[in-house]
């Protein structure tokens, strides 16, 4: 039997601290620090992948890249490769949203100046390092390409767009200092995280990670793996990924990610999203697959289409990849994000692969019907959620949803007073919710940070189809402080979790 567990939904750009976005510094450690006090035994991060132009990290340039404004500066003062003054540069004024414009120019500068100051020893450590990421050289070479060209690489001459081996070294030569400059900062990136994640691990905390089963059509990932996606014979998408009509959208979502040649992919063994997964559970100690349901069925939609609606779905890999990946790697390794619209197939394929799937607390009292979100229908093995990223939070939820569904959702929760719209996990109503999904069934339930604090709508972390103001929100130092751990630990010892 699962040892019931209880988790926070944080990411790493969350986190307080000066520098403009949470990084794998001194807050980082300190929250695991809050985690272990609270009684929790889980901790949720978003993809570590780099983000698109509208800041999503479930949309990069690479399936394995590390985002390097998560990098923590100090850690660079301490090693030598800064100077004192150069991270008090770092330091921004407001620590409440991400102003990833910003930041991106203000580390760019600081990133070569420490790329500069390189000793031998860590030269040669850097070096052992990339010969270990087989991505990492295709990856470097492709954001060398992307810079000097100023287009994606579908627009980049033929040599280069079909990997002539010939023109991919006359490359490799022309840009060796930055190809060597992106390597550096993947190590970077790499080696603090494991600083933090073997921390967590001393304290009895599992990182649970996020993996998006899309990559981007502007990725090293496609250029580097042309045959296995669905491109036509100039190189574009014939059909792109997204979902139909749903909670979220009336015209559906149309996410524009390449699909997947699943033919191609078993014939090369599924090797490609073998190592990819291979690659997640070094760094995490489970991961959950964003939109399950594409292993399953897939929505495609026509690449010239004007909404997600014109889609159909056509059938993914099922079983097939799933009894060639678990001789790799164990199934508990992995969580199943099994949201949106379901049907028999991937009702057989969580059944058959045994993976536990998600549960979201917010979708159980839209309807009167006795749904799977209601908490008394959650199976054991199951991830229960207040909300997740995509979600409002929880009180601004309450806010915002009709008279009649907040009644039934307190009601639900035992809570018949009136001070529902008090924010803070020490508010009667928020802790009625909490507790009701505290009690559970579920072997794993996970608050995004935001409601333990009982914030509302504003410090929403995404809300689908809106492209600006997105993935900015910060837990602030003052929001850090008031974290009680005590509350938190109350309800585990008291729900066995």
């Amino acid at each position: 039997m699962a040892q019931r567990r209880s988790g926070v939904l944080l990411h790493i750009s969350s986190l307080p601290g000066p520098f403009g976005i949470g990084t794998f510094g001194r807050e980082a450690f300190q929250f695991i620090d809050f985690l272990k006090a609270g009684g929790f035994r889980s901790w949720q991060v978003l993809p570590f992948t780099i983000p698109d132009a509208c800041n999503s990290p479930y949309k990069s340039i690479s399936a394995f890249a590390g985002n390097p404004l998560f990098i923590d500066p100090a850690q660079l003062l301490e090693e030598g490769l800064i100077t004192a003054d150069e991270l008090a540069e770092c330091k921004v004024g407001s620590p409440y949203r991400v102003d990833f414009a910003a930041l991106y120019a203000q580390r760019k500068s600081l990133y070569t100046k420490a790329f500069s100051r390189l000793s031998p020893k860590q030269k040669e450590q850097i070096e052992h390092f990339k010969k270990e990421q087989f991505w990492l050289e295709d990856f470097a070479l492709y954001t060398a390409l992307q810079k000097e060209s100023g287009n994606d690489w579908i627009h980049w001459d033929e040599p280069l767009r079909r990997r002539d081996p010939k023109a991919l070294s006359a490359a490799c030569k022309r840009l060796s200092a930055e190809i060597e400059q992106t390597v550096f900062l993947q190590y970077l990136f790499y080696s603090q995280w494991q600083k933090v994640h073997t921390y967590a691990k001393e304290q009895g905390i599992e990182i649970i990670g996020d993996m998006p089963i899309y990559v981007s059509f502007e990725s090293a990932d496609v250029w580097s793996n042309q045959t296995l996606f669905d491109l036509d014979e100039k190189g574009f998408p014939a059909a792109v990924a997204g979902v139909p009509p749903d909670y979220f959208s009336e015209d559906g979502q149309c996410w524009g990610n390449p699909l997947y040649d699943w033919a191609a992919m078993k014939k090369a063994g599924y090797q490609w999203w073998i190592r990819r997964i291979q690659s997640a559970a070094a760094l995490f100690d489970r991961v959950r697959i964003d939109h399950f349901r594409g292993f399953s069925d897939y929505w495609a939609v026509p690449a010239e289409a004007e909404t997600a609606k014109e889609g159909k779905w056509l059938p993914g890999p099922g079983m097939d990849f799933f009894d060639t990946l678990f001789k790799i790697i164990p199934k508990e390794t992995l969580i199943a994000e099994d949201l949106g619209v379901r049907d028999a197939r991937l009702e057989e394929l969580l059944k058959d692969t045994g993976l536990p799937g998600m549960r979201v607390l917010q979708f159980a009292f839209l309807s009167r019907d006795d749904g799977m979100h209601l908490p008394h229908n959650y199976p054991r093995n199951t991830v229960a959620y207040t909300g997740t990223h995509d979600n409002n939070t929880l009180l601004g939820y309450l806010w915002e949803v009709t008279p009649e569904v907040r009644k039934y959702c307190l009601d639900y929760c035992h809570y018949t007073g009136s001070a529902w719209k008090d924010g803070g996990a020490e508010n009667p109503a928020v802790r009625a919710v909490l507790k009701t999904l505290w009690a559970s069934p579920a072997d794993t339930v996970i608050l995004p940070a935001q409601d333990l604090l009982g914030y509302g709508s504003d410090c929403k972390m995404n809300s689908p189809g809106v492209a600006k103001g997105n993935w900015e929100y910060r837990l602030s130092p003052e929001g850090f402080d008031r974290l009680d751990a005590a509350v938190f630990k109350e309800l585990s010892d008291l729900y066995a979790r």
